[in-house]
């Protein structure tokens, strides 16, 4: 992903960026360089945003217990 520099050296972190780290407005970021030379950037806090996994986590809602589940296999109502 590419973004421009402004005259002030300000750049617009793009927004699958921002998602991926969790950065939300007022949130602080640092630039570190890697051992090779890239600048990489990071959250401040070093907290690490969810994974994709992490994020889905939770989304089923209650569901079923167990004595539900098997009456539903056996045929039951």
């Amino acid at each position: 992903m590419a973004t421009t520099v402004t005259s002030k050296g300000q750049v617009t972190i793009p927004k699958a960026v921002r998602k991926r780290l969790g950065l939300q407005p007022g949130s602080q970021a640092t630039f570190r360089r890697a051992e090779d030379g890239r600048v990489v950037l990071v959250r401040a806090d070093g907290a690490r945003s969810p994974n994709r996994f992490e994020r889905l986590r939770g989304h089923a809602g209650e569901g079923l217990d167990t004595d539900a589940i098997m009456a539903l296999t056996r045929g039951e109502e």
